[in-house]
């Protein structure tokens, strides 16, 4: 069974910094394509930035130049650095573990105000 357990999410003021982190316990975490998604109140949830190892990550549009992905296969971890965060950037953040079946953490509530 897939377990990922996010962290890192919290009450930021514009242009402030967090970096999230996603725990994954699943066996050759390697070969999962991991992301970062978000649902702001009243959206869809979205995609931030999708990492596979080995090849460029993929960001939305959205955050390109802000926000970065990283993982460190040796701790089945994946990152989310963002900085120069925007009210716009508010939401619940979910990582995902994608290998034939998706799965997904708890999410991590991130709000940006002043």
């Amino acid at each position: 069974q897939v377990q990922l357990v996010e962290s890192g999410g919290g009450l930021v003021q514009p242009g402030g910094s967090l970096r999230l982190s996603c725990a994954a316990s699943v066996s050759m975490f390697s070969l999962y394509v991991m992301g970062w998604y978000r649902q702001a109140q009243g959206k869809q949830r979205e995609l931030v930035a999708r990492i596979s190892t080995g090849i460029k990550p993929i960001y939305s549009d959205s955050v390109k130049d802000q926000f970065t992905i990283s993982r460190d296969n040796a701790k089945n971890t994946v990152y989310l650095q963002m900085n120069d965060l925007k009210p716009g950037d508010t939401a619940v953040y979910y990582c995902s573990a994608a290998l034939g079946a998706n799965y997904w953490g708890q999410g991590t509530q991130v709000t940006v105000s002043s």
